[in-house]
């Protein structure tokens, strides 16, 4: 069987800089029906468990460490046995949810991660976030972006450890080099393409 990619949308509460926000998020699932990969485990470690079914996850690889992307990747990795992967740029974030507990693995810029026979490469895109990353799948035709690109434009960059320039450059720099027909499958709302969204980013 071929990878496949499948959607869990989570609820919960993102909270930073002394603010609280209700948020919806999108857990993606890649793999078959032997083994996946879990992209950003947020919220309810039961609902994401229930999902993945009877297959093994091989990792828990977090975009981001904003808290209600990683919120529920200790418990799913204690139930799973599964290692979290983290760019060790966002332990400055990943400390403010999880002090006591350290991610068990790093993800690096280039770094590629092979799951059910797919590659995925790692992208950093900083910017969102110090450590944020993307996972571009060729084969499935689609790039895993977290909070770095949504349908209508960049993440957000109003709040600690974010910079607008540099997300800005993430996109234009690792993004819109792929081809304008790549799903991007993001960390909330809807699904996009890099083509829709080049019109969506001032020059």
């Amino acid at each position: 069987m071929a990878a496949v990619v499948r959607n869990v949308v989570t609820s919960g509460v993102f909270t930073l800089d002394g603010g609280s926000w209700d948020v919806d998020n999108n857990v993606w699932i890649v793999g078959d029906d032997a083994e996946v990969l879990v992209i950003d485990a947020a919220h309810d470690a039961a609902a994401i468990a229930e999902a993945v079914g009877e297959a093994a996850v091989r990792a828990i690889v977090c975009t981001h460490a904003h808290n209600d992307h990683v919120n529920a990747a200790p418990e799913l990795a204690r139930s799973t046995g599964a290692p979290i992967l983290l760019h060790p740029a966002d332990r400055v974030l990943w400390d403010l949810t999880h002090p006591d507990r350290a991610p068990d693995g790093e993800l690096a810029d280039g770094q590629r991660l092979t799951i059910a026979g797919t590659e995925l490469t790692v992208l950093h895109t900083p910017g969102h976030a110090p450590g944020a990353v993307c996972l571009h799948a060729p084969g499935l035709g689609t790039v895993f972006t977290g909070d770095t690109l949504f349908h209508g434009g960049p993440g957000a960059t109003g709040r600690s450890y974010s910079d607008y320039p540099t997300i800005v450059r993430s996109i234009r720099e690792k993004l819109f080099t792929l081809p304008d027909d790549t799903v991007v499958r993001t960390g909330h709302g809807e699904s996009t393409t890099i083509g829709a969204e080049k019109a969506n980013l001032p020059a």
